[in-house]
């Protein structure tokens, strides 16, 4: 595992294009998210022990989010090859054992993590009804055995900011977490 951050995307920039096969079989596309108040896409890795730290507590968001008006989908984006805990087969089985609600979307070629600059699990972006990226950053401060409760304040913050017409927050975090896994020889140049 190596602790990873977030690579801070620039605010402003438009949501990458993706089409990719979620868990229940059926394509979902950004398109089909653009009649919402937001979206918010969410890097996830089944084995990942930051991860695994926050799961029930992204179902919890994730259904609270939708519910307000905000599309949510969760992309799997790591080479299956190497970590087969990441499979769409374990994809489903996860998403079933923590209650998802939201498309989780299997990235098999890794070219939507490269789209949006994802480099760990989880990393979170949060973009408004413009698909105009608004908050990429940490979920809290809790990470495994920090003894910090998980909250979700630092996202929950932002897409309440969202709904209520402010501006980004300033203060954005980056989120911390396992790199992804990327492809032998496909590790994206955004890092160097």
């Amino acid at each position: 595992m190596v602790r990873t951050p977030s690579t801070m995307l620039p605010i402003g920039t438009a949501a990458p294009d993706f089409s990719l096969i979620n868990v229940d079989s059926k394509t979902v596309s950004l398109a089909d998210l653009a009649d919402s108040k937001g979206l918010l896409v969410m890097f996830l890795s089944n084995h990942c022990p930051y991860v695994k730290h926050v799961a029930d507590h992204l179902a919890q968001l994730g259904a609270e989010t939708m519910q307000k008006g905000i599309a949510v989908v969760a992309i799997a984006s790591n080479d299956v090859a190497n970590y087969p805990a990441d499979s769409p087969e374990q994809m489903v089985a996860e998403a079933e054992e923590r209650g998802y609600q939201f498309p989780y979307l299997y990235d098999e070629t890794q070219e939507v993590a490269k789209a949006y600059h994802a480099a760990c699990t989880p990393d979170f972006f949060l973009f408004d009804g413009d698909q105009k990226l608004y908050y990429r950053g940490q979920l809290d401060s809790s990470r495994p055995d920090s003894g910090i409760p998980v909250t979700g304040e630092d996202l929950r913050g932002a897409i309440a900011a969202l709904l209520s017409g402010q501006s980004p927050p300033e203060n954005q975090i980056a989120s911390l977490g396992c790199n992804i896994k990327w492809k032998p020889g496909e590790e994206p140049d955004y890092f160097g």
